[in-house]
């Protein structure tokens, strides 16, 4: 389950009720998203406190826009939620696709598929105790888990995972109408590209869809929500991405728990719609069902 980050009127309060309820209930992780020009909070200071307010559930960042941070700082305050989880932690990077964001933090947006993948490297180096200069220290603190935090590519293409498949653990998607084929699709990709990286391991498989089950007309809150989120895709596109976005029901997240397992996932991610909190206790009572 995902905090309920990219909804309007989040809160401290929204936030405490919403970490304490997943952490309680049948969910796997707590998570949440990276934007900057948006009215979302920022992702790393969340996860770092939902990290300290969960006990049970992994904290994932979901995901990070890696080529927008600088490494050393993105691996110290990584390794920091790590700690406060106390190993909970699993990190997912990726590009993004919202060329604003870049702009508002000064970061060229070419290049920065291979800035990402040099990115890892050196990320990975930095979690090792490798010093990021020649003659400097190591950057702290120590990662609890070994040799580092699970680390998620967010990418759902052919070439991305033939570069995820070299440095990652798994891979997080996103499908916006939780389409059976298209999520089983990205997952055959992702287990063909780690086959032909010759990795012993078979890739973890995460993908993830919007979904609002609270209060009056949740369909017409969903569709627009979606369409707000979706909205640097342009208002026709996101509107018509939005009409694609269906669970808004007991039912259709049934559906498309079922959907996620017969399509081979290991987790799917539900990302809310509204703060309301009885969305929250609604999907609690529909995932314990089907669990």
């Amino acid at each position: 389950m995902a905090l309920p980050t990219m909804a309007r009127d989040f809160s401290r309060a929204t936030f405490v009720d919403w970490c304490r309820g997943i952490d309680e209930g049948p969910y796997s992780s707590i998570s949440a998203g990276e934007r900057v020009t948006f009215h979302n909070p920022e992702l790393l200071v969340t996860t770092a406190a939902a990290a300290a307010l969960t006990e049970r559930v992994r904290v994932i960042t979901n995901l990070v826009v890696l080529p927008l941070h600088r490494t050393a700082m993105i691996a110290q305050q990584l390794a920091t939620i790590e700690v406060l989880s106390g190993g909970r932690l699993t990190v997912g990077v990726g590009v993004g696709g919202r060329e604003l964001d870049y702009q508002a933090v000064g970061v060229p947006f070419a290049g920065r598929h291979a800035k990402l993948d040099a990115m890892v490297e050196e990320l990975v180096d930095l979690w090792a105790g490798t010093p990021p200069h020649d003659g400097g220290q190591s950057v702290g603190p120590p990662v609890v888990q070994q040799p580092h935090p699970p680390l998620l590519a967010g990418t759902m293409g052919p070439k991305g995972m033939a570069r995820a498949a070299v440095w990652a653990d798994g891979v997080t998607g996103f499908s916006i109408g939780a389409e059976v084929g298209e999520i089983a699709s990205t997952n055959r990709l992702a287990d063909e590209a780690w086959a032909a990286a010759g990795r012993s391991l078979p890739p973890r498989k995460v993908n993830g869809t919007f979904f609002l089950l609270a209060g009056a007309d949740p369909a017409r809150r969903l569709h627009d929500f979606a369409a707000t989120y979706l909205g640097w895709f342009g208002e026709r596109t996101a509107n018509a991405l939005a009409d694609l976005v269906r669970i808004s029901d007991d039912d259709a997240l049934l559906r498309t728990l079922d959907a996620a397992e017969k399509a081979g996932c290991d987790e799917f991610i539900l990302v809310p719609g509204t703060v309301d909190l009885s969305c929250l206790e609604r999907a609690t009572k529909v995932v314990g069902r089907w669990g």
